[in-house]
């Protein structure tokens, strides 16, 4: 499949589904902002990148600390979504932006921070997006990648893959820690640190949020339910579907 034949999947599919995204409790909370909230504390006069922004929660929780928040991402609908809901909030400095990961809008060192949560997985090409993102940050910039992350094991990782695709034909790769290390630092940026948290996901909303197909929803609780133990314990499979997944939170430097 082609870069623009993929980027149309993305926004076919969530162009349909931005309303969902701004009202979903996975999207809408999480420890993570509070991290983020704490690295742009005393920087006021920071410009801030939104990297697939989605339905924006991360725009909408560091906007109220920062000069300005640029929200990106591939989907109009969502950029919809996000410029109501800062005009809403009453966040002022919250502009959107379209267009893809890899191909970034802007000019070489416009932003202090570039923050992206829950959308890397969806990349074309993830080392391309990394060195853009190296690319328009200040030297000295910090950027933080939040994201679905494969256990690593050969049959994990199969196993996760295949689910993801199957409830979304958007989805590329969960990217393995020693994936993201490799890549970061390819792309020029030096990793500050990582750290694991475990994500719990309630299968009916998580297969509504994207409108998943009936047969592909069919399959998915086949695979759960053929899979051996070691997988249903991994990742915590319950009798409805709802399972754990481990997420990476990545801070690296310019």
């Amino acid at each position: 499949m082609t870069s623009k034949a993929h980027s149309q999947v993305v926004q076919t599919q969530f162009g349909e589904q931005a309303s969902a995204y701004l009202s979903s409790a996975v999207h809408a909370q999480g420890v993570e902002f509070a991290l983020l909230q704490a690295e742009v504390a005393q920087r006021g006069d920071a410009r801030v990148l939104d990297l697939g922004c989605g339905a924006g929660h991360v725009s909408f929780h560091v906007a109220p600390l920062v000069r300005e928040v640029v929200a990106y991402d591939l989907s109009p609908q969502m950029l919809d979504v996000v410029a109501s809901a800062a005009a809403e909030r009453n966040l002022g400095n919250i502009s959107t932006r379209h267009g893809a990961a890899e191909r970034l809008p802007f000019a070489d060192g416009e932003f202090d921070f570039v923050f992206s949560r829950y959308s890397a997985h969806h990349w074309s090409d993830l080392g391309l997006a990394l060195r853009e993102v190296r690319r328009v940050l200040k030297p000295g910039g910090v950027a933080a990648f939040i994201d679905v992350l494969s256990p690593g094991s050969p049959l994990f990782d199969t196993y996760l893959q295949s689910v993801e695709v199957l409830r979304d034909t958007s989805h590329v790769r969960d990217y393995s820690a020693g994936e993201w290390l490799r890549q970061v630092s390819e792309a020029g940026l030096h990793t500050r640190s990582t750290a694991r948290q475990r994500l719990r996901l309630e299968y009916s909303s998580w297969v509504e949020r994207m409108r998943t197909p009936q047969v592909m929803r069919a399959a998915i609780r086949e695979l759960q339910q053929a899979m051996g133990n070691e997988v249903r314990e991994y990742f915590e499979i319950e009798a409805d579907g709802s399972f754990s997944t481990d997420v990476l939170v990545l801070w690296a430097e310019r």
